[in-house]
């Protein structure tokens, strides 16, 4: 099972949301990076939810429940594929932007060394250490 990392901003997708939808199709990704990140997710695997540009936070996991398929936001003659993710639970206590680059060992998650990629693969490691910083065992 891989671990991933997927930011949106609060104001268009927050994590509330997708816990009130019960799952969602992670599409509109038009970064060949992320794309190919999303590619490479499991049914199953994990991902912690960031939000990006207001609030800067990790704010949740969700679980991989669709593996790739053709993003149906796409114009048809290009390649972009979606995810569909579903909540797993909310963190006891937000993990900051802040507080991440302040722990050395979070020094080379790649939120903060691909900070432009929406989506992005996460160690265990990192997974288990922002985990027991937002107080959450999953």
């Amino acid at each position: 099972m891989s671990r991933w990392l997927i930011k949106s901003e609060p104001q268009v997708y927050s994590f509330l949301q997708l816990q009130n939808d019960g799952k969602t199709s992670w599409d509109g990704v038009r970064n060949f990076e992320a794309r190919n990140n999303l590619r490479a997710m499991k049914k199953g695997d994990l991902a912690l939810y960031y939000h990006s540009v207001k609030g800067k936070e990790i704010v949740g996991v969700a679980r991989v429940v669709r593996e790739a398929y053709r993003d149906p936001t796409a114009p048809k003659d290009e390649d972009w594929v979606s995810v569909e993710v579903a909540p797993v639970k909310p963190l006891a206590k937000p993990v900051s932007l802040a507080s991440v680059k302040a722990n050395a060992k979070l020094a080379s998650i790649l939120l903060v060394k691909r900070s432009r990629i929406s989506v992005v693969p996460v160690t265990d490691a990192e997974f288990g250490e922002v985990l027991k910083m937002g107080n959450t065992n999953v």
